[in-house]
């Protein structure tokens, strides 16, 4: 077995810990940066966050696009090392960077020219508009730096460097960090660019994290090297990386476009219910960074191992993985609710806002657990090759579950039927992907 397979031995319980740990610290910078946009641009006023609530599940849409690039890479990256073909690992690696750029400049293009046609269907305000222009605009154009650094990501996490990985991501928010009260709301004489300052701190944090990336994997077992392409499998190659990285961009995307579908049913509420509902859903996303670290680190871990052929190591490491979220979400879940009026008032003073944001938690919170079972099993089956399922799974539990009660239940008991929505579809999804897991990985 060749060295960098460094996977396929020792603890599994002990490398769920060595790799899952600094992601941790990554994933928990990267979900802050939505919290800390918040925190600012709510100073800005009750209208600045409701229009920030609007962009938010587009924005985690667009990058759960390169959560896709890095589950593509990874994988591959990770079986081929399995199966000792360092060659492969390196052409594989190496075509997936490629393409994450070309397709970020894509992506870029599309949302630039439709970014207006976008929020009109989500019912944003008129007056809500040109806030939501101000901020997508350098977004958009920009966006081609996020895949990139994500390519690099993947490759590096194909190879087990967890703490390389997570530097690119702590190295990308702490620009952010720094950048967005001097560039939301100004410093000294400098009065700020107000909702965009938001966008140009993420895009400056993006151009530090692609700098770095490029940086490890040079120095890595799987350097950038673009003579290996020229005799690189190129059509067996795009199919390896397509086929697990595209269903998991879609799988990650389907969770951020259901709660578009939500603030959407919000609107006719007003825009004190969207606000809460934005802000309550970046809570959110802090609040399951362990569960979205495990679903990041546990595809080097199953894929090296599944290349092997040491399946039963790899259903181990995902029934820790569920094991962990059930308690953990329960856990936290706990925490939330209680002291939810506290978490409130970190984002605004408004009592609609904090009304609306209490409401969800009190609510929804109950369901996470099953939503951090989803995506740890979504991880694992990105990394065994069966990245359809996953996204079969994802899609189940937003349209057959978390849209149809939102939308038939919000007639009779208002907002909060499309809180208990969303725990509705976490509650069967977690169920649904537990029994899945069990009968895919012991098939």
């Amino acid at each position: 077995m060749s060295e960098p397979a460094k996977l396929t031995t020792g603890s599994i319980s002990g490398h769920l810990v060595s790799q899952t740990a600094p992601m941790l610290f990554g994933i928990a910078a990267i979900m802050s940066i939505g919290i800390i946009d918040a925190y600012f641009i709510g100073q800005l006023g009750s209208k600045q966050l409701a229009a920030v609530s609007f962009i938010f599940p587009i924005t985690i849409a667009l990058s759960s696009l390169g959560v896709g690039v890095i589950a593509g890479i990874s994988s591959v990256v990770s079986r081929a090392l399995g199966s000792d073909d360092p060659g492969r690992a390196q052409q594989l690696g190496n075509l997936g960077m490629a393409l994450a750029a070309g397709f970020g400049l894509f992506v870029a293009l599309t949302l630039y020219l439709l970014k207006g046609p976008l929020f009109e269907l989500m019912q944003a305000d008129a007056d809500l508009l040109p806030l939501i222009d101000a901020y997508m605009t350098p977004y958009a154009l920009g966006f081609p730096l996020l895949l990139t650094n994500m390519g690099g990501n993947g490759v590096l996490r194909g190879q087990g460097a967890a703490k390389r990985a997570s530097s690119i991501l702590l190295a990308f928010a702490g620009a952010n960090w720094i950048l967005d009260p001097i560039l939301i709301t100004g410093i000294g004489s400098f009065e700020g660019f107000g909702i965009a300052g938001a966008a140009y701190a993420t895009i400056a944090g993006w151009a530090v994290g692609t700098g770095l990336a490029i940086v490890f994997v040079q120095s890595s077992d799987i350097k950038i090297n673009p003579a290996c392409l020229t005799s690189a499998r190129w059509g067996s190659g795009i199919w390896s990386l397509v086929k697990v990285g595209g269903p998991a961009a879609m799988s990650n995307a389907i969770n951020p476009i259901g709660l578009s579908i939500l603030t959407a049913f919000l609107a006719k509420y007003g825009q004190d219910e969207v606000a809460g509902f934005g802000a309550a859903g970046r809570l959110q996303s802090f609040a399951v960074v362990p569960m979205l670290g495990l679903s990041s680190s546990i595809g080097a871990i199953v894929g090296q191992n599944w290349g092997a052929d040491r399946k039963g190591r790899a259903r181990q490491a995902l029934s820790y993985s569920i094991a962990f979220s059930l308690v953990y979400g329960l856990l936290i879940a706990t925490l939330l609710v209680a002291a939810r009026d506290w978490f409130g008032a970190f984002f605004s003073e408004d009592p609609e806002v904090l009304d609306a944001l209490s409401r969800y938690l009190l609510i929804a919170a109950w369901g996470f657990a099953g939503y951090g079972v989803l995506v740890v099993v979504n991880g694992a089956f990105n990394a065994i090759d069966r990245a359809p399922v996953a996204l079969g799974q994802s899609a189940a539990r937003v349209f057959l579950v978390m849209v149809p009660v939102a939308w038939l239940a919000s007639s009779m008991f208002g907002s909060n039927a499309i809180y208990g929505a969303e725990l509705a579809a976490n509650i069967v999804g977690g169920l649904g992907a537990a029994a899945l897991a069990y009968y895919v990985m012991r098939r």
